[in-house]
C-alpha cells in the first residue's frame, strides 16, 4: 500500500514493514525542512499503524542514501526552506527514530554523509549495499552535530574512531564500516532492499512488546544525550548564520575550498 500526499519522500507499507524512502535523488537525497517534516509524519504514521512492526529507511536511486542538510538550499536562502511548522525539525526527527517502539532498519543504498550519516547511525540496525560509503562532512561545510550525531556515534564505534570520523571527514567503504561496527551487514547493491525486507519479516515473528521494551532499555543508557542534542541544535542555528558557517555553505555551492583561516579563534 502506497500512501500519497508526500513530495520529498515515499511511504509504502508491505506486509509488516513500512518503507520510507527519501526521494530527492537530484539533490543526492539531501533534506530540506519539508523533507524532515514529511519524514516525521511518516514515522508517526508507522508508529500508529498496528500492522507495521518495523520501519525500513532508505534513499531513492543508487548514488545516495542521504547527504544530510541541503547545503545548496542553505546557500541560496540562508536556511533549509519553508515548512508547515515554520521550524527545521531535524532534532525532533532524531528523537522520533529513537523513540518509535519498533525497530528501524537503515537500508544504506549509497553515500551516507553528514546529516544522512547521522540518520543511519540512529537507526537500530544498518544494512549496507557493497557500494555504500560513509562519512562526515560538517567541519568541511561549516556545520556540525554535537548531539546524537557525535555522542551516540562514539557509543557505536568508540571514542577514537568517532573523533577520526568527525575531525578528518574521511569516507569509508561498506567493508570498512562493517569492520568498525558502523553497519550490521553488507550485501550486493541489487539485493539491498530484499535483504532489508527479510530482516523486517524476521522481526515480525518476534514479540512486539518484548521488542518495544528492549528498544526502550537500550535507549535508556543514552537518553541523556537528548539534552546535548537540544543544546547542539541551538548552537548550530547560531553557527550557521555566522560568517564562518556561511563561508562553508557558500564555498560548497560554489564548488571551491572554503577559507576558514580568518576565523581562527582559540580563546
Amino acid at each position: 500500500m502506497t500512501v500519497t500526499g508526500y513530495e520529498d519522500i515515499t511511504y509504502v507499507v508491505e506486509e509488516h514493514a513500512a518503507i520510507i524512502t527519501i526521494n530527492r535523488p537530484e539533490r543526492y537525497n539531501a533534506f530540506r525542512a519539508r523533507t524532515v517534516e514529511e519524514l516525521i509524519k511518516a514515522f508517526r504514521a508507522a508508529w500508529a499503524d498496528r500492522q507495521v512492526q518495523s520501519v525500513i529507511l532508505t534513499g531513492a536511486g543508487q548514488k545516495a542514501f542521504c547527504t544530510g542538510g541541503d547545503v545548496k538550499q542553505r546557500a541560496e536562502t540562508g536556511d533549509y526552506g519553508p515548512s508547515e511548522s515554520g521550524m527545521f525539525e531535524i532534532g525532533n526527527l532524531h528523537k522520533l527514530i529513537r523513540d518509535i517502539p519498533k525497530p528501524v532498519i537503515a537500508a544504506v543504498n549509497g553515500v551516507a554523509v553528514g546529516g544522512g550519516h547521522v540518520l543511519h547511525v540512529l537507526c537500530d540496525v544498518s544494512i549496507a549495499a557493497d557500494t555504500a560509503r560513509f562519512g562526515q562532512a560538517g567541519p568541511k561545510v561549516g556545520s556540525f552535530d554535537a548531539g546524537f550525531g557525535s555522542a551516540y556515534l562514539a557509543r557505536v564505534v568508540g571514542e577514537k574512531k568517532a573523533r577520526e570520523i568527525w575531525f578528518w571527514c574521511r569516507m569509508y567503504d561498506a567493508q570498512q564500516a562493517l569492520a568498525m561496527n558502523l553497519v550490521n551487514h553488507v550485501v550486493p547493491a541489487a539485493d539491498l532492499l530484499t535483504e532489508a525486507k527479510a530482516w523486517a519479516a524476521e522481526i515480525a515473528t518476534k514479540s512486539p512488546t518484548a521488542i518495544r521494551i528492549l528498544k526502550q532499555s537500550f535507549n535508556a543508557d543514552t537518553d541523556h544525550q537528548a539534552g546535548l542534542s537540544n543544546m547542539a541544535m541551538t548552537a548550530l542555528d547560531l553557527f550557521t548564520a555566522s560568517p564562518e558557517g556561511l563561508e562553508g555553505a557558500t564555498a560548497f555551492a560554489e564548488k571551491r575550498q572554503p577559507n576558514f583561516t580568518q576565523h581562527l579563534n582559540w580563546h
